[in-house]
């Protein structure tokens, strides 16, 4: 099991933003996490990312219980993830904004840098040739030499997701990639989504948009910070709880 939670709960005050909620992903699949707006998705993933504590659960990555470790080690185990708001480098090109994220995992030392070894040399010859694969895996070939600012907002997330596969996670999250988009920027997106699951990156996303249901293998819904179902995209369908959380009717 590559991700477990057990019991995962977070107050804020009196407000119980996640309760008592429980996922499993195994490596090679690809997750999804829906519900409406305010139904405590981020917050999920601020807890297994470590920028949250929980009130109260275990969180299992890799068969290791991550609970207190700081986001930055979390990251370096190899969990990586996107945010709802992209915080890109904006006076960067895609291929900086890319390379710049390898830095995250350094393979050469300070001082190796500092005289320009062959080492460090060759190291920056594979960052580029890493970065330049993800920019053609994620469809961004064509515009590696755009300011991060200039881009539309579909490519703006498609660089996100590249930096966070950059960081090379075993552990790819992903928030509300579809959010913000148009009918185009979407159809792009998905496209893009179902490359990277047949590439073999393992991913847990988190969706408000129900499309996303037809690429995912299961799915889990929370609704005011609670588990409520999981199952396939025709389950979930048929399931009247998740038609009440979603459109009110039962």
């Amino acid at each position: 099991m590559l991700l477990k939670t057990a019991g995962l709960s977070k107050r804020f005050g009196g407000l119980t933003a996640v309760s008592d909620v429980d996922i499993q992903v195994e490596k090679g699949e690809m997750v999804g996490i829906i519900g409406p707006n305010g139904a405590g998705k981020t917050t999920l993933f601020n807890l297994i990312t470590g920028y949250l504590q929980p009130t109260r659960g275990q969180i299992d990555f890799i068969d290791q219980n991550i609970v207190g470790k700081k986001s930055h080690t979390i990251a370096e185990m190899g969990i990586g993830r996107t945010f709802q708001l992209n915080p890109l480098f904006s006076d960067f090109t895609v291929l900086q904004n890319v390379a710049a994220s390898f830095y995250l995992q350094p393979k050469s030392s300070l001082i190796a840098a500092f005289f320009n070894f062959p080492s460090y040399r060759r190291n920056e010859a594979f960052i580029l040739r890493k970065a330049s694969e993800i920019i053609e895996l994620l469809g961004l070939k064509g515009v590696e030499d755009e300011l991060a600012k200039n881009l539309p907002q579909g490519y703006q997330k498609m660089l996100g997701i590249a930096r966070a596969l950059a960081t090379q996670p075993k552990l790819l999250l992903l928030d509300e990639p579809l959010g913000g988009l148009g009918l185009g920027e979407i159809e792009f997106t998905m496209k893009v989504l179902e490359k990277l699951r047949k590439s073999g990156v393992t991913i847990l996303l988190v969706e408000h948009n129900m499309v996303i249901m037809d690429i995912v293998d299961r799915i889990y819904v929370i609704n005011f910070g609670c588990r409520i179902a999981t199952g396939t995209m025709e389950e979930l369908r048929q399931n009247k709880d998740v038609i009440e959380a979603y459109f009110g009717t039962k």
